[in-house]
Order: C-alpha cells, then sequence, then structure tokens
C-alpha cells in the first residue's frame, strides 16, 4: 500500500546482545508495539506479555483481553502524520482521521515490517511484578502453560491507562431503575436505540455517544458539570492540529492554535452547554465536528450535573428533571497496576509524578510507556520514550545524577500543574510538541555524557556507558 512518505524498508535488527540487561514488556497495545520495536532494532533481550490474544489494545473492537474501550464509531482525534510512528507513516488513502479498524490494521503492519511478533506471548496475564533484593525485577505471568516466574533487569510498563472505569464517588444520592454503564463498556448504537438516555461527561467519548444517541435513541440528554472548549477537527480546510508551525513550538504557541480554535469553532452557550472557566490550553482538547448540530436540531439537550437519582428519573442540579432508562457515565478511568504493590507505585488520584512520564529514581530498571495524556496523540510520545529506554539499557545514554533527575521530575510536574486545571485527567497532561523536543535534547545530552564517562581501552576507544553519572 503506498504512503506519501513511503516507510523504508526495515532494517535488520542487531542481533540480540545478552550482555545488555533483559527486559519485560507488559502489553501489546500501541505503547507495547512501539516498546517492542525499539527494543528489537536495538538488540536487547526481552519478553512482551500480552493479556489477549491479538495486539492493539484500545484500538481493536471487542478485544479478547477484555479491556478495550474502542467502539463502533471511534475515529482518532488527531489527524494521521500527527499520530504516526516517526518511521511507519500512515497509507496515503486513509482519512484525515482514520477509523479505529484503519488503525489497527496500521499496527498490524508495523509488527509485520519491523518482524518482532514472536517476541510477543499471547493469552498472558502478568499477574505480579516485585523487586528484587539484588535489584533487579521478578515477573510472574499466568497463561496457556501455567504460572511461571521469570527474573528481568528492566520491566517497561505499558498496560495503558483507559481500562479502569472511574465511576462517581460517592455515588449520586437516591435509586435508579434503570441501567447504567460506563463508556468503557459502549460498543455501539444498538444499546442506545430507542431509550432515553442521558450521558454524563464532557469529554470525546461523551460527544461522540450523544451523538450518536441523537440519531436513535428517544430523548437524548448531555450533563455536563463544568464547561469545556469543544474544537471542530477541521479549521481552515486542513486538519486543525496541522496548523501550526513546523517542529517544536513553545507551549503558548500551542495554546494560541487551541484559542484560535475554540475561537473559530464558536462558542457554546448559545447551545446551552456552561461557559468554560478556564482557556483553551489548559485543558485537555475535546472535539466534535456535530455535536453542535445535533443539539441545534433539538436531538440533545444539555443540562447541568446531576443532582441525584429518582427510580426512572434524573434530577439535576437546577432542579429539572427527565424520564432515562439508560445512563452512561463517560467519566473517565483511574490509573491502576494491578501487578504492582501499592505500596511501591499507586497514582493517588491518578497523580503519578515521574521524570519526562517515564521514570523514577527510587524505581531504578522500572519504566512507564505511554503513561501520558497529550494535547496530541501518544502513539509518537510513547515511541520516544521507548527509544530513551533502549538507549539506556544498551548504555548509549547516561541519566544525569539523582539529585538532577528529582528535580526537574519537580519542575516538570509543577510546570504541567500550573498550566491544565486541576483534575483527574490532567494529572499526566503534555504538551506534545514541546515534550518530544525536550525529550529529544535529554537523549543528546545523554549520549554526550556516556562518551565523557564511558572506561577506555588504552587506545582511547569507549568500551562502554555508565547509566548514572
Amino acid at each position: 500500500m503506498k504512503a506519501k512518505h513511503r516507510a523504508a524498508a526495515a532494517s535488520a535488527p542487531i542481533p540480540v546482545d545478552h550482555s545488555h540487561p533483559r527486559a519485560c514488556i507488559i502489553g501489546a497495545g500501541s505503547s507495547g508495539i512501539a516498546a517492542a520495536k525499539a527494543l528489537h532494532m536495538a538488540g536487547v533481550p526481552f519478553d512482551c506479555f500480552e493479556q489477549g490474544s491479538a495486539i492493539g489494545g484500545n484500538w481493536l473492537l471487542d478485544n479478547p483481553n477484555g479491556q478495550s474501550a474502542c467502539y463502533e464509531t471511534l475515529e482518532i482525534n488527531t489527524s494521521c502524520p500527527r499520530m504516526a510512528f516517526s518511521d511507519f507513516p500512515m497509507p496515503d488513502d486513509y482519512p484525515a482521521y482514520a477509523r479505529h479498524d484503519q488503525v489497527h490494521a496500521y499496527f498490524e503492519r508495523y509488527v509485520d515490517h519491523f518482524g518482532f511478533r514472536p517476541k510477543i506471548t499471547f493469552d498472558t496475564k502478568v499477574t505480579e511484578v516485585t523487586r528484587e533484593a539484588r535489584g533487579g525485577w521478578i515477573v510472574r505471568t499466568q497463561g496457556p502453560g501455567g504460572d511461571r516466574v521469570r527474573e528481568y533487569d528492566a520491566v517497561l510498563v505499558a498496560n495503558g491507562h483507559h481500562w479502569n472505569p472511574r465511576w462517581p464517588e460517592p455515588a449520586y444520592p437516591g435509586l435508579f431503575d434503570g441501567e447504567q454503564i460506563h463508556a468503557h463498556d459502549y460498543r455501539s448504537a444498538e444499546q442506545l436505540e430507542g431509550r432515553n438516555v442521558v450521558v454524563v461527561g464532557a469529554g470525546n467519548s461523551a460527544m461522540d455517544i450523544a451523538v450518536e444517541a441523537s440519531r436513535c435513541a428517544g430523548d437524548v440528554n448531555l450533563s455536563i458539570r463544568r464547561g469545556q472548549w469543544v474544537m471542530r477537527k477541521w479549521l481552515l480546510g486542513r486538519p486543525a492540529d496541522q496548523i501550526a508551525l513546523p517542529g517544536w513550538v513553545p507551549w503558548w504557541a500551542t495554546a494560541l492554535r487551541l484559542r484560535v480554535g475554540a475561537l473559530t469553532s464558536g462558542g457554546l452557550a448559545r447551545y446551552g452547554l456552561p461557559k468554560p472557566p478556564h482557556t483553551p490550553g489548559q485543558s485537555h482538547p475535546v472535539q466534535s465536528d456535530r455535536i453542535r448540530e445535533r443539539i441545534a436540531a433539538g436531538r440533545v439537550t444539555v443540562r447541568p450535573g446531576i443532582d441525584r437519582v429518582d427510580g426512572d428519573n434524573v434530577v439535576f442540579t437546577d432542579g429539572t428533571r427527565v424520564a432515562a432508562d439508560l445512563i452512561v457515565w463517560a467519566t473517565g478511568y483511574r490509573v491502576t497496576f494491578p501487578f504492582l504493590d501499592p505500596a511501591l507505585v499507586e497514582a493517588s488520584g491518578n497523580e503519578l509524578p515521574l521524570w519526562k512520564r517515564t521514570m523514577h529514581p527510587d524505581l531504578p530498571g522500572l519504566y512507564f510507556i505511554g503513561l501520558l495524556q497529550p494535547i496530541g496523540a501518544v502513539m509518537p510520545l510513547a515511541e520516544a520514550q521507548s527509544a530513551w529506554v533502549a538507549e539506556l539499557l544498551t548504555g548509549t545514554y547516561a541519566a544525569p545524577s539523582d539529585a538532577e533527575v528529582r528535580a526537574m521530575m519537580t519542575r516538570e510536574h509543577e510546570r504541567a500543574k500550573r498550566r491544565f486545571y486541576s483534575s483527574p485527567r490532567h494529572t499526566m497532561e503534555v504538551d506534545f510538541d514541546r515534550f518530544l523536543w525536550d525529550l529529544t535534547r535529554e537523549r543528546k545530552r545523554g549520549r554526550a555524557r556516556a562518551v565523557r564517562h564511558a572506561p577506555r581501552t588504552d587506545q582511547g576507544a569507549p568500551l562502554t556507558a555508565s547509566t548514572n553519572s
């Protein structure tokens, strides 16, 4: 299949070098396959464990692993060129915003192109990851061959963060006679057809489900506690995320693009949506080209937050009530790691500070891939994180001192807290372009440190690189 920039033929991977640290990758979704490709091409010995029988994670409808939130009408909110891996473009016959099945097919081709599918062990669940006294990691798995225990020098956690639904806590007062589902369990319009539906939330899934319900359900109400800027996907005849300067741009330029996008999309107050108390760029972008027309057509009614449920009614904070037999809670996800001891790693309120959203100096050898919420797509960022970890494991990158790492981690975390309003959905928020620029800069510095601190032979040639200077 042709592509605008045809992917170069996959170069032969470096033969596995068993002198490198041995690694384990958890998950074969978009972040897991990025990690597997990076280690495969770097010659790092590794195992990749996938709970289901297929790759693709959240982009595979009815994924056998039972974790996917994919639904029939799902399409990407980031345009294809901005979502694709750097060395493997999406096909040029894809639409600007690809469907979930196209994204999954792209991942399948990516895995086969680089030839690392045999490294993935399917139908195998990681049940426990614990620290070893010597500093490594013990990984327990459960699969067709029974329970197994293996030792690794490094573990790359790529289990995703859109699989453990967050329900309202505490639950709203009252008893509801109808059905309640989380957006994670929504699959198709069949679940909405003929129902009186209340969709709760203001994110992308909430907008998509409300639009779909407006075509087939009875009464449709969209309950929003806090106003959001809802952008259109197209701006000046182009995908909105491609209206930017080439290369890295400062955070305020991204915020300016989002502000322009919000203004050109038009305000939503006249449609009944609450006015956002924040500026564009201070929250994760919400995109919908159709919600306005469905509200204007009277097929979606915007409501404030819920006060209580009452039998077959939902009562809102303004005192209004509607009859409903289905509530869809599009209320986000919890960040959890069921295989890690909470005393070791726990995301309190989804907040887990990490250096460049990848590692923590207290947990050497444990890396998190794709554990971020970018203004943009996760895939290129997971790819960059994975390449960084591969450099560290092969000794071509050396980290700064723990004190420097902690200082940078604190600065990054505080900067994000200042920029984005306080919310569980923003604890992992990063700006796509700034993140890539900043990580590229650190990788260059680390490669220079590795050369400076490498032991030398009598001829002065570097042999190995320290991982902590």
